[in-house]
């Protein structure tokens, strides 16, 4: 074998992934010997339209001219989105989609495969994985979402198959719907959705999905497939126009996630739904599957090797993949709970559903479709010419003039806790940055609850002092901005190096004793705090409640009590870090006593006319842990007792923690806890850009937007956002001083003088 180009290559699965692979390599090298093994006849097919991407085409358009040319006979192609919902229909275009149905898509790569040699086998099972490995040169796992080769050797892919919580069926219908169509229906037992899309000049493919429990409440579970799709058809009369659904092999089944941490095996490699999955509702397995062939082509012809072939395919598809799963996600989730959203405004629930994936934003949809957008920013209430992050927004006796908030960041720079000239320039700069809430650092209450010996404190009247010298800055240099401060209390993950020297690693030397509501450990090295005794939990208290009246003497316009990321109040509301056997440990309630005694305590000696808010971590990102159910009601007990909002943060509370990354990746756990309580939520996590802001504003997934590592980039983050949106008003202004720099500087000309002439030879 040359082993940068097989010769033998065997191919499983004649789905579109499967068939594409095998005309892209044989098309590459007519030497080639590619079979393809299909389990089910040449004219079996599963579901009905298969959507592709502009981008997708490009591809297919570049790499092989004649399926490209092909398919653009047979698409189908639209530009709307219709959102359908309490008998009104909210339409936006510019989106660009084109579909084909499945079965036509499959006729023209087989006639592809036949005119260039592949042996397709129909109704044939392939070989034993082993078998083909030994025989073929390469061998491609395209045999779908229950892929028998992958399970052949998951001791080596170590696949993850995670199920959900909505029912779904696959039909069609006889007429082309003319946009992209998302409908609700609400019913006695629950939220229903069709979400349907043509695919030829007379069908179109028409998915029906709830959630679990409204389908048994429906009595789904007890009628056969034709009662069922008979039943759909009259929920959902109006979209389809009166018109039947019909079947092609369809069944109600849950969606389900499949990721593999190894996609290669010797020359075994997976494709498509074999490797991964992505849900329907943000575009086609086809659509991945068809990018993972000509990558993997291409890295075929690329590469010296096959194993250096397949780990770069690897490489070059895993985020993309990756990056595609998250997105699907939060979609596949958003519609989970798309009971907690049909009571916005109509046309802020269209909004909401179309960026409900995080990948569609306020500014792209702005281009595409810039009435529709203004159209929501009106019912928002949106002044004329003004971004959604520039409306203000209150809490208690504080309105804060827009809504970015500089989250609260560790400076590990005091000196006996006190803070000195560092934070006075890194707190006022951010504040004359633009941004309507700056907030402090975590501010500890006692010497011993310091995470390190570089944090701050309001602990003794120097601390104070220091601290009164800041706000005054703030009040007087940028007036309108607000300036909170964040109190907590190390617990079990106190006494540690400075950040950059190593986090939560233990001192070398000089340690204090820690307390904790149990005497676990963070880490394994890490030192073992002593399990709090009722005494000591009063005198915690004590030590909230003096540095909270030193808070307000300093002149602070909002307080946030920490009980998140493990430090001593998460301590006490997560069950993996709280085994206590009294009335502070147990059960959710019982956990939440000790944190609830000090909000109370706080708010007890915190004027009456300035905000508290609330930092917790929504989930452990562990088993066992904090889930999104316990945040809600820790939510809402916080806002029983008086809380003004909830800053949503996530994880930090076991070493152990595995947390799903991604752009905004929290935020859903904030727009969960909002709409399922009430309360204002402030959103934090990989919020990295104004376009995410004024999405998650628009959207009513938060109240104000949070951001740490931005404003570490650029203090001035919160003016150049409005610079760059063209925005000046009173949502953001700048210092008097700096207003020469309110427009972007010139840069050197990148134009070239266009030619006037063109010369004949």
């Amino acid at each position: 074998m040359n082993p940068r180009h097989p010769l033998r290559v065997a191919i499983i699965g004649g789905g579109p992934g499967g068939l594409y692979a095998a005309t892209l390599l044989k098309r590459l090298d007519p030497a080639r010997e590619v079979t393809v093994w299909e389990r089910n006849a040449a004219d079996d097919t599963f579901g009905f339209g298969v959507v592709l991407s502009d981008e997708t085409l490009g591809g297919i358009e570049h790499a092989d001219p004649p399926v490209y040319a092909a398919l653009q006979q047979h698409f189908t192609r639209w530009d709307d989105i219709d959102i359908v919902h309490r008998d009104t229909r909210h339409t936006s275009g510019g989106h660009g989609f084109a579909a084909l149905g499945r079965k036509r898509l499959l006729e023209i790569l087989h006639t592809r495969c036949r005119n260039l040699g592949v042996d397709l086998r129909f109704r044939s099972e392939a070989p034993y994985p082993d078998w083909l490995a030994g025989t073929y040169d390469l061998v491609v796992a395209a045999d779908g979402v229950n892929s028998t080769t992958r399970e052949a050797y998951a001791h080596v892919f170590r696949p993850r198959v995670t199920g959900h919580h909505c029912r779904y069926i696959w039909l069609a219908t006889d007429f082309p719907f003319d946009a992209f169509r998302f409908e609700i229906a609400e019913t006695e037992h629950g939220v229903m959705q069709l979400h349907g899309y043509p695919y030829s000049g007379d069908a179109s493919t028409v998915i029906v999905e709830m959630h679990e429990n409204v389908w048994r409440a429906a009595g789904f579970e007890e009628l056969d497939t034709a009662e069922s799709i008979d039943r759909c058809a009259k929920i959902f009369a109006v979209a389809l126009r009166g018109r039947p659904l019909r079947s092609n092999k369809s069944a109600w089944t849950t969606f389900r996630t499949v990721t593999n941490e190894r996609w290669s095996h010797g020359n075994v490699v997976l494709l498509g739904d074999a490797a991964h999955t992505a849900h329907f509702s943000i575009g086609s397995g086809t659509k991945l599957a068809v990018e993972d062939a000509l990558a993997l082509a291409a890295c075929l012809e690329e590469q010296p090797s096959l194993d250096k072939a397949l780990t770069a395919y690897e490489e070059e598809r895993k985020p993309v993949v990756a990056s595609t799963q998250r997105a699907a996600r939060a979609s596949l989730e958003w519609f989970e709970n798309l009971g907690l959203y049909v009571d916005q405004p109509p046309r802020q629930f269209a909004f909401n559903l179309l960026t409900r994936s995080r990948r569609v934003t306020h500014d792209n949809l702005r281009l595409r479709d810039a009435r529709f957008t203004g159209s929501v920013e009106d019912e928002f209430g949106c002044p004329p010419g003004t971004p959604p992050m520039f409306t203000p927004f209150r809490l208690r006796g504080l309105t804060l003039r827009n809504r970015v908030v500089v989250s609260p960041m560790d400076m590990y720079s005091a000196v006996d806790g006190v803070p000195g000239d560092f934070h006075l320039v890194h707190l006022g700069a951010r504040a004359l940055g633009g941004a309507g809430l700056v907030m402090t650092e975590m501010v500890c209450v006692s010497a011993e609850g310091r995470i390190t010996p570089g944090c701050t404190g309001l602990y003794t009247g120097k601390q104070a002092d220091s601290w009164r010298r800041i706000t005054d800055f703030v009040h007087t240099r940028s007036p309108g901005t607000a300036i909170g401060v964040q109190l907590g209390h190390s617990g079990r993950k106190g006494s540690t190096r400075l950040m950059w020297e190593g986090m939560d690693e233990p001192l070398p030397e000089g340690n204090w004793p820690l307390v904790a509501p149990s005497p676990l450990p963070y880490k394994p090295d890490s030192q073992t705090p002593r399990e709090l005794t009722r005494a000591q939990l009063t005198d915690i208290r004590e030590q909230f409640t003096s540095a909270a009246w030193r808070a307000a003497r300093a002149g602070f316009d909002l307080l946030e009590l920490h009980c998140a990321h493990g430090y001593l109040l998460s301590g006490f509301l997560s069950p993996l870090t709280n085994r206590r056997t009294d009335g502070y440990g147990g059960s959710l309630e019982k956990r939440l006593r000790f944190p609830l005694e000090v909000f109370d305590a706080v708010r007890g000696v915190w004027p009456e006319e300035k905000p508290m808010t609330v930092r917790i971590s929504a989930t452990d990102w562990a088993d066992g842990g904090t889930t999104a159910e316990d945040a809600v009601e820790i939510a809402r007990a916080f806002a029983a007792h008086g809380a003004d909002a909830i800053d949503v943060s996530t994880g930090q509370v076991v070493a152990e923690e595995r947390p799903e990354f991604g752009r905004s990746y929290q935020t859903p756990y904030a727009d969960r806890i909002r709409r399922a309580t009430g309360v204002p939520v402030i959103a934090v996590g990989a919020i990295s850009s104004w376009d995410d802001v004024n999405s998650l504003i628009l959207a009513g997934r938060a109240d104000l937007c949070a951001l740490a590592r931005p404003h570490l980039y650029d203090p001035h983050w919160t003016l150049h956002a409005a610079a760059e949106q063209g925005y000046d008003g009173p949502g953001v202004v700048w210092p008097a001083p700096y207003r020469a720099g309110s427009r972007r500087p010139r840069t050197g000309r990148t134009d070239a003088p266009k030619p006037r002439l063109t010369l004949g030879s």
